[in-house]
């Protein structure tokens, strides 16, 4: 399987992980039709994929000590404020997607966390190569 087909497979399921997020209060896509919704989708899945890959390892180096000291619900903490980056820099970029407040960004970042994690254990490894 080659890494692009995988690379899409991973971004497809951010996006529909996105797309599953709207139905937090305070999480906006207005794009207008459907293909509008998902060309924004897919960007926005980009730039999280991004935020993740670059940012991530370097909060949770510097931060260890408060994932050990609460228990990894720390973790909650980053995954909302780094949800609330993506929604800051989509909107920069002038993608219609909205993320309101701490609050929409921690539940916004739950419901992400668990709709990729069953998509990606119903896609095959193979696949995904994850």
């Amino acid at each position: 399987m080659s890494n692009a087909l995988a690379f899409a497979i991973r971004v497809a399921v951010v996006a529909v992980a996105l797309w599953a997020s709207t139905i937090v209060d305070g999480i906006d896509l207005t794009a207008g039709d459907t293909g509008a919704r998902v060309g924004t989708l897919v960007g926005v899945a980009l730039i999280f994929g991004l935020v993740n890959a670059v940012l991530k390892p370097l909060i949770k180096t510097i931060g260890c000590a408060f994932y050990v000291l609460t228990l990894g619900l720390f973790g909650l903490v980053v995954n909302a404020l780094l949800f609330l980056l993506v929604g800051f820099i989509a909107d920069g970029l002038g993608l219609p997607f909205e993320v309101g407040g701490f609050g929409a960004a921690f539940l916004g970042a739950i419901v992400v966390s668990v709709v990729a994690f069953l998509l990606h254990v119903l896609i095959p490894d193979r696949l995904d190569q994850r």
